[in-house]
Parts: structure tokens; C-alpha cells; sequence
């Protein structure tokens, strides 16, 4: 009769390794991918997002001239200040106000990131799997 005891051998380091290594390329060209189509999608929302604003950044301007030139003409009527000099203050006001904005403004735009955050996050932790699997094999 046939002995028909199956004994499986555990597969050699160098499989084990080898079966990592193709597990972290996947793992990459996956990371890749969705990288690639998060930023695609961001974008799109990026795009979309100045289009909207720069039309209502223009809006806004107009409507901010209109009301300088109606702050000037009050300011000369009610004033024995020559049209010159009240378009002197009126301009100088807008200088200080918009250097304020700038100074508040700057910090947030300072904030901003390239790359999405949960993307770095997956790869921080895809980085710590790979390493306790590579670890963990030696042992």
C-alpha cells in the first residue's frame, strides 16, 4: 500500500521574502493609483472652486471701486478737503485695510498641503506593516 501521508515543508526564507516584496510593489502601485486619482479629484474641485471665487472676487472689486469713488464724492462734499485730498484718504484707508487682511490671511495660506493627508497617513502606516512583516520573518 501507498503511504499517502502528505508532508508539507514550510516554504524557504527566500519565498517568504520574495512574497513580501512583490506584496509591497502591489501595495505601492496601489498607493500610486490612488494617489493619482485623489489628486485628479482635487483638482477638479480646485478648478471649479477658482472659477467660482475669481467670478466673485471680480464681483466684489467692481462693486468695492463703486463704492471708493461714492466715499471720495461724500467726503468732498461734506468737507472743505480738495477732491484730491479726499481721494488721498480714501486710498490710503484701503492700503491700511488690505495690509491687514494680507497679515491675517498669510498664516492660513501657509497651512496649506500638496499631498492629501489620509494618502500620507495610509503610506505611514503601510510603511509600519511592511517593516513588522519583514521583522517578524528574521525572528
Amino acid at each position: 500500500m501507498e503511504n499517502l501521508s502528505h508532508h508539507t515543508a514550510e516554504p524557504s526564507v527566500a519565498v517568504l521574502l520574495g512574497g513580501i516584496v512583490s506584496d509591497a510593489k502591489d501595495l505601492l502601485e496601489q498607493e500610486v493609483a490612488m494617489l493619482k486619482l485623489e489628486a485628479r479629484d482635487e483638482l477638479r474641485k480646485a478648478k471649479s472652486a477658482a472659477f467660482t471665487l475669481g467670478i466673485a472676487i471680480g464681483i466684489v472689486a467692481a462693486g468695492g471701486m463703486l463704492l471708493s469713488v461714492m466715499l471720495v464724492q461724500v467726503l468732498a462734499v461734506f468737507t472743505e478737503i480738495p477732491l484730491w485730498g479726499c481721494y488721498g484718504i480714501v486710498g490710503s484707508g484701503l492700503v491700511v485695510l488690505g495690509g491687514v487682511w494680507l497679515a491675517v490671511g498669510k498664516p492660513t495660506a501657509a497651512d496649506l498641503t500638496v499631498a492629501p493627508r489620509p494618502t500620507v497617513k495610509t503610506r505611514k502606516e503601510n510603511g509600519q506593516w511592511l517593516t513588522e512583516q519583514t521583522t517578524s520573518n528574521r525572528i
